[in-house]
């Protein structure tokens, strides 16, 4: 019979009880036990020390507002070429429309990240969020991935002015950044993965600069591919790293939340791997919230997880389960409908089930008191 607790798990369990940071050779040892059910105690202790028994949920809109990309990296299905079957960009009347839409039926939050468009002018993204802004003027707007701000600097021709680019964005409505981008913070797995996408100095020069003017931003880590335990375990060193400046230097902006996404390999250049597990995806949700002890919130992202698994993951460090997101084109679990909807009852449902209290919240983490579409952000 497999032994109740790994042993190697004792003195990693005294620092976390003692409330210690964890090293590097801690992580990799979290990664590695085959405790599972240690593993996530110990990550419910965290869990519960700082958020007690509420897991957030929200009411938000997806809009992936085009997928054509300059980029090809290899773990994704999501882009395509000029040309290609099935691409699409979408107008700003029409994202506008969507915006509008999303905040009749009481959508406190817009999240928009699209592919590396090569064609369209930074005008389009101001024009984007002001027009946005106007047909939801209550809704925060999480927009644009680390790798699109880059993006957008290059075909402004502003490589080295982010700082500028952002101060635009933000003055045209922009609120906060996605996580995304960051996939794996090493240079092996990045040229072999996904080559051209811009490495980790930049991906977390551009998050510091947010934090600089004010924006808080989000942080992933895209895992089960071709990385190493040991990769994730650096990933996680430099996320912390770059909060301890944050916080450190009394920045108005820092990181919020850290979503773990499991790489899903259908129809990329990389489906002959077999991708994670579920038992991998419980791991990787645990050991975030062990290692990253100086973020807030650590999210389950549904739509690549699903519900089901999202509830069992409460239990493994998770306080967060996203929201209602309506429209989702860059994963397709068990499926190809972009589509990918639930209500808001069926996260407090499904929240409720697992013997947890629901809160809905906005995006920067306020309590929501709400009536029908009507909603108000609890100031605290």
């Amino acid at each position: 019979m497999i032994p109740r607790m790994d042993p190697l798990l004792a003195p990693i369990a005294a620092k976390v009880y003692a409330g210690q940071r964890l090293d590097a050779a801690d992580g990799l040892v979290l990664l590695r036990t085959y405790d599972i059910w240690t593993l996530g105690e110990l990550a419910d202790h965290v869990r519960r020390r700082i958020h007690g028994d509420v897991t957030y949920h929200n009411v938000n809109r997806h809009i992936n507002y085009t997928n054509l990309c300059a980029l090809s990296c290899k773990f994704c299905s999501f882009y395509r070429k000029k040309g290609d079957e099935g691409v699409y960009e979408y107008s700003v009347d029409h994202i506008a429309r969507m915006a509008a839409e999303a905040a009749s039926a009481g959508a406190t939050e817009i999240h928009i990240v699209g592919g590396l468009h090569p064609y369209l002018p930074f005008s389009y993204y101001t024009d984007m969020l002001r027009a946005i802004r106007s047909a939801a003027p209550h809704a925060h707007i999480k927009a644009f991935t680390a790798v699109e701000i880059v993006h957008l600097a290059r075909i402004d021709r502003r490589p080295k002015d982010l700082r500028g680019v952002l101060a635009d964005l933000r003055d045209a409505g922009l609120g906060s950044l996605p996580g995304g981008g960051a996939e794996v913070f090493d240079d092996r797995v990045h040229d072999e993965a996904f080559k051209g996408k811009i490495r980790s100095d930049k991906w977390l020069e551009v998050h510091k600069t947010a934090h600089e003017l004010g924006l808080m931003s989000n942080a992933t880590i895209l895992y089960g591919h071709i990385e190493s335990l040991e990769d994730r375990v650096q990933h996680f060193i430099m996320l912390r790293d770059a909060q301890d400046e944050a916080i450190r230097s009394g920045h108005a902006g820092r990181f919020q939340t850290v979503i773990p996404l499991p790489f899903i390999p259908d129809d990329s250049e990389l489906e002959h791997l077999y991708g994670p597990t579920a038992l991998d995806d419980l791991r990787m949700l645990a050991v975030s919230r062990l290692m990253l002890d100086n973020f807030a919130h650590v999210k389950a992202f549904w739509i690549m997880q699903t519900l089901p698994f999202s509830q069992m993951a409460l239990n493994y460090g998770v306080d967060d389960i996203d929201g209602t997101v309506v429209w989702y084109d860059i994963t397709k679990v068990g499926g190809t409908d972009t589509h990918q909807e639930v209500t808001a009852t069926d996260l407090r449902r499904a929240v409720m089930q697992a013997g947890f209290t629901p809160v809905e919240r906005d995006t920067l983490y306020r309590r929501v008191t709400r009536e029908g579409a009507k909603w108000e952000a609890v100031l605290t």
